[in-house]
């Protein structure tokens, strides 16, 4: 490969080919979100999460940027940021791995396999090593609230109060929320 930037195009080529759906932040190739679906045999099965995704200038020869953007209630996932704590994206990366392993490998094994020992969510390591059927349970309710596939396309990140909303989401909005709402 004679670039990074190539690379980076071939990868992204790659991963739009793979039937996930890739929704690009701006007009370079560095930021997106990727539709994940939760693996089957797991109690994550039948959610859909919105990942977002950054590219280093230096991909693939450093690591991407990987965090889940609606709510997952996991001890390697922090709740409050969606960062995600996988040796493999964080430590071991290797410019021989690309993005569609991270969905179709590194992310489905994370969830299947999490490491309660090494938490980014203490309470759910805690929860999962002491009664794995009520963490298990947790997850299924962290799974129908925030990961519902009908509402992951309308999953935004957290936007700042100077921000406006687009006529779509103005339109979408009950009027009472808004107007109910006073300016402090």
């Amino acid at each position: 490969m004679s670039s990074p930037s190539k690379r980076r195009e071939m990868d992204l080529m790659k991963l739009m080919m793979s039937d996930y759906k890739v929704e690009m932040m701006n007009d370079g190739m560095q930021e997106f979100y990727v539709e994940f679906n939760g693996p089957k045999d797991s109690p994550y099965h039948g959610g859909v999460w919105r990942i977002r995704v950054e590219l280093p200038d230096a991909y693939p020869y450093k690591s991407p940027s990987i965090g889940f953007v609606n709510k997952i209630y996991h001890p390697n996932v922090d709740e409050m940021s969606g960062s995600v704590c996988l040796d493999v994206i964080n430590q071991t990366w290797s410019p021989m791995f690309d993005l569609v392993n991270v969905f179709e490998v590194f992310l489905p094994q994370l969830l299947l396999y999490p490491n309660p020992s090494d938490p980014l969510n203490g309470e759910a390591a805690a929860l999962m090593m002491r009664d794995r059927t009520a963490y298990e349970e947790k997850v299924k309710e962290y799974r129908e609230k925030y990961a519902k596939p009908e509402d992951v396309a309308g999953t935004e990140e957290v936007k700042s109060s100077d921000e406006e909303l687009s006529e779509d989401e103005y339109a979408a909005s009950d009027d009472e929320e808004i107007a109910g709402k006073p300016d402090l």
